[in-house]
């Protein structure tokens, strides 16, 4: 899920049937009346992002993510690995309205919470709308075809929020989209107009991501979104690779990534709407033609460059609150041959968990990917996910049945006991966190 723009035509490959999966990422947000205010001065964020870079460079440990910081314990038993009883017991105690308590709810709804729903046109169909109602989903991702513009994503919102009203849930939706910059902004017209590149060209590169990134939140909230699948950290390594082509990464330099994208971090997250780093351990070697949505691929960097470049960025990210990580569908054989990283607890739970201090939200990439094609079906893919330590399973083939596919193997591992009851509830712990935050 690259959200890599069309490319034109006579170009390698046609990226018409990918165009769902570069829109997967939209989180559903709350009606304007429904969220709290929050201060979204430049001056506040610029400030706050350079505390952030300032923890990073230090070496100091970097601070737990609002997201953990106010877990709930969503069956009311401990709040699992990484997350403070302090923690627990400060969020218990708030209001049962924002705090749904998870004890009530079915094997189905709770295996719900952690997965983002798509469709396909202009309007929600009646179905995906009955799930949210029933307590079954965790968000919804939209492309540019559910788009035609702010204003009527605005009442599709109204329309999720009316039903998220009815659900045992009482939490908001996840909403989200793609609203990178340049080639990549599903609300089209919206901010922010620059590419990643063009930001890392700029004079002030710090200045104009955090621009970036608050225009990407007033977009977004325009249309009611609370969740953005932005910025791309990638550490792009040559000229017209994956990611240069097409001006989704600010820099090979590590250390200009990290200052870029903390910024655009801290801007966009001041101002209310989540943001989400990715692709972790980073797309960076990818070579032009090589491609996750459409086939396996295999990155070779080595363990010095995976954590002295790629990762580089996330450290600054993680010291800055980022809500959200994305981890990539390639194989990266430094840290685990055997599977994609989405896949790998040795990357979701030792490399980004334990050696980088993470403990916000994991979020996966579109789950239809054809790197995933020897790993079954979008059951067998969700349960894979889910063991390796993410969170948030991405359904964005536009089809609802899909994430129902992934609810139903969920739930059924979740009762069978292959998907331990502690992980499980630490990762709705996260989720619902984040959800709290952004009502």
């Amino acid at each position: 899920m690259r959200t890599a723009p069309v490319k034109p035509a006579g170009a390698r490959r046609s990226r018409s049937s990918k165009e769902k999966r570069i829109n997967t990422r939209s989180a559903p947000a709350r009606s304007p009346h429904s969220r709290r205010p929050r201060a979204a001065a430049t001056a506040a964020a610029l400030l706050t992002f350079s505390c952030a870079l300032a923890a990073c460079s230090s070496g100091n440990a970097a601070p737990e993510s609002a997201a953990s910081s106010s877990a709930v314990g969503p069956t009311g038993a401990g709040t699992g690995s990484g997350q403070s009883s302090s923690a627990a017991s400060s969020a218990a105690a708030t209001s049962a309205s924002a705090s749904p308590s998870g004890s009530s709810l079915t094997a189905m709804q709770l295996a719900g919470q952690r997965v983002i729903y798509s469709y396909s046109g202009l309007t929600p169909p009646s179905s995906l709308l009955t799930l949210i109602r029933e307590g079954e989903v965790g968000g919804v991702i939209f492309f540019s075809p559910n788009i035609s513009s702010a204003s009527q994503l605005a009442g599709v919102v109204k329309t999720l929020d009316a039903a998220q009203e009815q659900s045992p849930v009482h939490l908001p939706l996840l909403l989200m989209t793609d609203q990178e910059g340049g080639e990549i902004r599903r609300i089209a017209g919206g901010q922010p107009t620059q590419s990643e590149k063009e930001i890392g060209q700029s004079a002030d590169p710090a200045q104009a991501a955090a621009q970036a990134g608050a225009g990407a939140a007033g977009t977004l909230k325009s249309a009611g979104l609370n969740m953005n699948l932005a910025p791309v950290l990638d550490v792009f390594s040559a000229a017209g690779d994956f990611d240069d082509q097409f001006g989704r990464s600010y820099s090979s330099d590590p250390n200009l990534v990290s200052t870029a994208g903390a910024a655009f971090i801290t801007a966009q997250q001041a101002d209310g709407v989540a943001a989400t780093a990715k692709h972790f351990p980073g797309l960076g070697t990818a070579p032009t033609s090589a491609d996750t949505d459409f086939e396996p691929v295999t990155l070779d960097a080595s363990l010095t460059r995976l954590r002295s470049v790629d990762e580089e960025p996330y450290k600054a990210a993680i010291a800055a609150g980022v809500d959200v990580v994305m981890v990539s569908w390639a194989v990266y054989p430094a840290l685990d041959a055997a599977r994609p990283a989405g896949l790998s607890s040795v990357v979701v739970q030792q490399e980004l968990r334990d050696r980088l201090g993470f403990k916000g939200v994991t979020v996966t990439d579109a789950l239809e990917a054809g790197a995933l094609k020897a790993y079954g079906g979008p059951g067998t893919r969700a349960v894979d996910a889910a063991l390796a330590g993410m969170d948030l399973i991405m359904c964005s083939e536009q089809n609802p049945t899909q994430g129902q596919q992934a609810t139903e193997a969920l739930a059924a591992a979740l009762q069978d006991g292959k998907l331990g009851s502690a992980d499980f509830d630490a990762s709705v712990d996260r989720l619902w966190a984040l959800r709290q935050k952004l009502n």
